[in-house]
């Protein structure tokens, strides 16, 4: 969860994770997130998960000087340049001070035996072990890489991986697989997405790599019916992968057709989409979006986040601190191969219990179903199996996460009442809520263009796509 400017109920992650960047002297508590110039691949909201999140930003560093390479030095030099240790070079340009001046004047070097033993070569920072010490166990910093000046979690991510977890019980697996194919490609999403009107977005084409649907194998399920989505492109929309599982949901519920995701991306009038199978009729242009609620946000989670090999040298701790015994930054008598194993162990510790938790509910699940019988299965609609949904009673289809939306009558998506365009709703934000706020986006935009005689680079009204991140 991103870090908030107005107080939250709770703690976020990227708070908590500043804060201890800020508590082991790290980054400048006082510059804020700005200050270190803090980027994060993608922002999660409240409930979702991450387990490979990016985050780039400037560190203290151990190494000084040290010989890098060029796109590694420039980023030290600067983290280094403010230090007020470094000797100041007089106008001989030996760079000494005090009585030792003369030292330059003599007519051959010292003797080995004047010299002082070379100080040992200066090793990195242990940052993982060092902020795993400070950080709850439920947040992990699990490597770290060097990088150049100019790189950018955000930016220079190349696509972002999202997992949506479930069971199958009472969906058709086949049909959502059905309904998932057709996301592939390059579409306009924003009948499958939140609104923002601070981003004032107009742009909402967006790429998916990979849209499939299969089931949890190695071990790693607890029961042999949980399945996973999984979703890649290049960027989402806001809560734009909740909206497509909400959907995917109603499709394996049999409550939608698979051509229900057709219609919902055919946003121009101009440019219909074609019938996606010889066998279908064209879809139905839906320029606004229909009003739905999107799936629950616990199983969803950032999985993974994909850089070209040459931007990035993960990396756990320095190989010469692997035998070393502890430091003032480490636990006593910890070493790092053993704050390795320590964080093996802290997920290990929680996988663990979660399993004995699941054992228990489903001994408890048994006891109960010796005095009770679970409700008529009625979806998906029509499989075999299933019952009727009786005149005048409830019936609830997933929103996962084991939550439901219960009631009496189903209405078809495409027969719901439509919410307001994005163009009505970014002018309502400018002129109401937002109006403060806007003009002093127009007023710093103008005073860039006074200052550079040039437009502003990339409208601020319309962010680049690669700057949207769901969740």
């Amino acid at each position: 969860m991103e870090f908030q400017m107005t107080p939250t109920q709770l703690p976020t992650v990227e708070g908590v994770l500043f804060s201890a960047l800020a508590y082991a002297r790290l980054v400048d508590p006082h510059g804020g997130l700005e200050g270190c110039g803090w980027e994060r691949c993608g922002r999660t909201d409240r409930g979702v998960s991450a387990a490979q999140q990016v985050v780039s930003l400037w560190v203290r560093s151990a190494i000084g000087d040290k010989e890098l390479p060029s796109e590694d030095k420039a980023q030290l030099e600067e983290v280094s340049s403010s230090s007020s240790l470094e000797p100041s070079k007089n106008e001989d340009g030996l760079g000494l001070v005090g009585d030792l001046d003369f030292v330059g004047d003599w007519d051959e070097p010292p003797t080995n035996s004047g010299r002082r033993t070379p100080p040992k070569e200066p090793s990195e920072l242990r940052y993982v072990a060092l902020l795993n010490n400070i950080l709850p166990p439920t947040i992990r910093i699990i490597a770290w890489s060097p990088v150049s000046p100019n790189f950018s979690a955000r930016f220079n991510c190349q696509h972002r991986h999202y997992k949506y977890f479930f069971t199958s019980d009472g969906l058709d697996i086949e049909a959502m697989q059905d309904a998932a194919s057709r996301l592939v490609g390059e579409h306009d999403f924003r009948n499958m997405c939140k609104m923002d009107p601070r981003k004032q977005l107009t742009h909402f084409v967006r790429k998916v790599k990979r849209a499939t649907i299969s089931p949890i194998s190695n071990g790693l399920a607890p029961t042999t019916n949980m399945y996973v989505f999984d979703l890649i492109g290049s960027a989402f929309l806001y809560n734009q992968v909740r909206h497509i599982m909400a959907l995917l949901f109603l499709v394996g519920a049999h409550l939608e057709q698979p051509s229900i995701i057709n219609a919902l991306m055919n946003t121009d009038p101009n440019s219909p989409l074609s019938p996606f199978r010889p066998d279908e009729s064209a879809p139905s242009l839906v320029l606004t979006k229909p009003d739905y609620q999107m799936a629950d946000p616990l199983p969803l989670v950032l999985w993974d986040s994909a850089y070209e090999d040459s931007l990035l040298n993960w990396q756990v701790e320095p190989d010469e601190q692997l035998s070393e015994s502890s430091t003032s930054e480490s636990k006593p008598g910890l070493s790092s191969r053993d704050l390795s194993a320590k964080l093996y162990d802290i997920m290990h510790s929680l996988y663990t219990r979660s399993l004995i938790q699941t054992t228990l509910d489903a001994h408890f699940l048994s006891v109960v179903s010796q005095y009770h019988t679970p409700s008529p299965r009625y979806l998906p609609l029509g499989a075999p199996g299933t019952q009727p949904i009786p005149s005048g009673g409830t019936f609830g289809y997933p929103l996962g996460g084991a939550s439901y939306k219960r009631g009496s009558k189903y209405v078809p998506v495409l027969e719901r009442p439509r919410m307001a365009s994005a163009e009505e709703v970014n002018e309502r934000w400018r002129l109401g809520r937002g109006r403060k706020q806007w003009e002093r986006r127009l007023e710093k935009r103008a005073a860039y263009e006074a200052r550079s005689g040039t437009s502003t680079p990339g409208d601020e009204a319309t962010p680049s796509p690669s700057a949207d991140v769901d969740e």
